[in-house]
């Protein structure tokens, strides 16, 4: 199987053809790539299927026909509408196409030269961090699908091509991308842990005698509705507050002291089960929430990346990630526009990787030499 990759890749038969031609290619074959990867931010979050129904406005659910699903093309020449209802459609759809396609374009640029094939792994890589950052920006996770999914892709590329991980045998190919996952993922997960006994405890002031509710799948308050499972990563985690009422289906108490986590609801000194309180309202000024350093689809995101990158990428991954994640959440705190508990890691991670990719590594390399 790898012979034949080989030979297919050949630099020596895609050098027959100008390589400006194969420029040209990759930079519209990226822009279609980036038009299915907006079906894939769209949908994947939603769990919806990414290949049934077909495209369509989800506005007015108009199904788009062929001519009017050009990438680039078609949202300049509608001006950012559906052609049907007029609804505007997010620019989103614009970046993400061009984005694509000057990403898979410069992935020929550096590597087209020496390996077509490893260009294109490159441009699948990239293309699955350009969905997961996008992902990760609205809606504050990353699929499965593409962090555990990219993990076992990028093990399966190492065993057939070994020289993505400079490598000349199998086994070493193999070696390298294990040790990606395991440095990439087991870094992450410490920070994980490291970050929950140091800061484990988040908070939150209420304006006085605020409503909030407990409904049966988030802690709605006054200002956010928040899901459990940002809360609740283990057994342990404890939602804590003061109630100067507090109101459930069957009875009400005037003041209570708290402890909700998975398991257990303790209202001063009776215990429930959370499964039989489905709706819960108090008064409080303050509630204190458990709070994770990271997320644990960083985890699993970052074992994904090292699969392709090694654990030399997984860690520059994270030490660039820091970086830039600390200068734009300082940037964001100080004009007031997001808060730090809202800032997504994951996208910091995967420009690091990319960083890594586009001459990252020869910067290492170059520094390491000349001690």
């Amino acid at each position: 199987m790898t012979a034949i990759f080989q030979n297919t890749f050949n630099p020596h038969y895609w050098e027959a053809v100008p390589f400006h031609f194969w420029s040209v290619v990759f930079f519209v074959f990226g822009s279609i790539v980036g038009s299915f990867l907006n079906v894939c931010v769209y949908r994947m979050p939603l769990e919806l299927s990414v290949v049934h129904p077909p495209s369509h406005c989800p506005h007015c659910k108009y199904a788009i026909p062929f001519y009017l699903n050009v990438p680039l093309l078609t949202w300049l020449t509608l001006g950012g509408r559906c052609k049907n209802c007029r609804a505007p459609i997010s620019p989103r759809y614009f970046i993400v196409e061009l984005l694509t396609g000057l990403t898979f374009l410069a992935c020929w640029f550096a590597f087209g030269h020496t390996s077509p094939l490893i260009a294109l792994v490159y441009c699948l890589f990239l293309a699955g961090l350009i969905t997961a950052t996008f992902i990760d920006f609205e809606h504050f996770i990353i699929p499965d699908e593409i962090t555990l999914g990219g993990a076992v892709v990028g093990f399966v590329i190492s065993l057939l091509l070994p020289s993505l991980h400079g490598a000349h045998t199998v086994k070493d190919g193999l070696w390298q991308s294990a040790l990606g996952i395991a440095v990439g993922g087991g870094i992450v997960y410490a920070v994980l842990r490291m970050g929950k006994l140091l800061f484990g405890k988040q908070k939150i002031k209420l304006p006085p005698d605020s409503k909030i509710v407990f409904s049966e799948t988030a802690l709605c308050l006054p200002d956010e509705q928040i899901p459990y499972e940002e809360f609740f990563y283990r057994k342990s985690d404890t939602i804590i507050f003061t109630a100067k009422n507090l109101e459930l289906i069957d009875r009400s108490y005037p003041v209570a002291k708290v402890r909700l986590s998975p398991s257990a609801l303790r209202i001063d000194d009776e215990t429930f089960s959370p499964e039989t309180v489905p709706h819960l309202e108090a008064t409080c000024s303050e509630i204190t929430v458990p709070r994770e350093a990271m997320g644990l689809g960083d985890v699993k995101f970052m074992a994904g990346i090292g699969a392709f990158i090694g654990w030399q990428g997984a860690l520059f991954s994270l030490m660039a990630s820091s970086f830039i994640g600390a200068a734009v959440g300082i940037i964001l705190i100080v004009s007031r526009k997001r808060e730090v508990s809202k800032i997504p890691y994951g996208p910091y991670i995967a420009l690091g990787a990319a960083i890594w990719i586009f001459g990252g590594k020869d910067w290492v390399e170059t520094w390491v030499k000349s001690f």
